[in-house]
């Protein structure tokens, strides 16, 4: 898996989504219901779910009938959410480096730590343009991101779980600008995905070296809490 690539083929892998987001459908459900409680948005406002993944929060955002466009870049991830669109759900296939729609929305969401994955700072500042540009006038966007001087003083360096047959090795470090995950999932099933190199004593062996660069430490930002 190359560097310049590994997100891509990461967020679209079947592996990804077991270890992520297999959870309580309620737990979703709450935590949206906790932010809109605190928000308070206007009827119908308009919404932008950045990396929505597979349209969990963007689905129940809708639900409580705000106008919810979702964007990711994982083309299964959003193949899968196309499946829930109706009249005040929309899904597409997008980079957030590239531009997207501008003066549009009242909300701009980023949830499950998805932002500080690219090589460099000029790929950073060109996501956060595309929010930037396409929210109205006194929009809010709201990042769910790292506490980085936290997950410093916190980090689990060393994690295992097994789930459906699959067992996830999960190692984490840091260094001055990232944060590093090591993930190395070990299952007989992982065969059937020939896009996942190297078979070792019939069982094969995936590897992916995620970086979450601290760049909010850095950036100018007005943070709600």
């Amino acid at each position: 898996m190359s560097e310049q690539a590994w997100y891509k083929d990461w967020f679209n892998s079947p592996f990804y989504h077991k270890l992520y987001f297999e959870r309580d459908e309620k737990e979703a459900a709450a935590f949206i219901s906790t932010l809109i409680d605190h928000l308070k948005p206007g009827p119908g406002s308009y919404m932008l779910d950045i990396a929505c993944g597979r349209g969990r929060h963007s689905r129940f955002l809708a639900e409580k009938g705000f106008n919810v466009t979702g964007i990711d870049i994982s083309f299964d991830s959003i193949a899968f959410a196309k499946k829930f669109e109706k009249a005040n759900l929309e899904f597409y296939q997008h980079d957030m480096r590239l531009p997207f729609r501008v003066n549009y929305f009242h909300y701009a969401f980023n949830f499950f730590t998805s932002f500080g994955y690219f090589k460099t700072r000029r790929e950073h500042d060109d996501a956060i343009r595309t929010i930037a540009n396409g929210l109205k006038p006194n929009g809010i966007f709201v990042i769910d991101y790292l506490n980085v001087h936290y997950s410093e003083d916190h980090l689990v360096f060393n994690e295992e779980k097994k789930l459906n047959g699959t067992r996830y090795e999960i190692r984490r470090w840091h260094d001055d600008t990232h944060f590093y995950k090591k993930i190395c999932m070990r299952s007989i099933i992982l065969k059937k995905f020939p896009n996942f190199p190297s078979v070792i004593l019939m069982i094969c062996l995936v590897t992916t070296v995620c970086r979450c660069r601290k760049y909010l430490a850095t950036t100018n930002w007005g943070i709600m809490m």
